[in-house]
């Protein structure tokens, strides 16, 4: 099965936010590059909250090019099978820790948002880190900091906040 077709079986199978979740439908049914960087009119992309289930804390990265405190996510590549593991991918690579599981039930949200390189049709999983996780830079991200659950409102828009509070919700 193709990364396209995967994400199409994810997105039919996510229940709420109908309307978006038709846009990204839509989206994949107009343009068979759909998922890819090089599409123009948009992209799905993959994205995971990282979240410190023992400690009731996330892991946020502040992103090189956005300026902004963010989940770990972005581009799928041809390597990826699915949608969950584009999602694994960015958030492994870009928080350093190994050992990173989704949370169960699929993608906990769906954002769509205008970036320097097109609109995003970002899939949001949660992953939760393993016990003792240790963080480790990448060089797509100016800082990775924990936040508690209540600090998030203070340092993130609301997108992160309203991913936060879905995961919470699925913990």
């Amino acid at each position: 099965m193709s990364l396209h077709d995967d994400a199409a079986l994810v997105l039919k199978g996510y229940e709420g936010q109908e309307e978006l979740r038709q846009t990204y439908l839509d989206h994949l049914a107009a343009h068979p590059d759909g998922m890819w960087k090089a599409c123009t009119d948009g992209h799905i992309t993959a994205s995971a909250l990282v979240v410190d289930v023992e400690r009731g804390r996330v892991l946020l990265t502040l992103h090189k090019k956005l300026r902004m405190w963010l989940q770990m996510g972005g581009h799928c590549e041809p390597g990826d099978a699915t949608l969950a593991a584009a999602a694994l991918r960015e958030a492994t690579e870009e928080s350093g820790i190994a050992g990173l599981a989704l949370l169960p039930g699929g993608p906990v949200r769906l954002d769509r948002h205008l970036t320097p390189c097109a609109w995003h049709l970002d899939v949001q999983y949660a992953a939760a880190a393993p016990p003792g996780a240790v963080e480790a830079i990448s060089d797509e991200s100016l800082d990775l900091r924990w936040f508690a659950y209540d600090e998030v409102p203070g340092v993130a828009d609301e997108s992160v906040v309203r991913l936060v509070e879905a995961t919470r919700a699925r913990l």
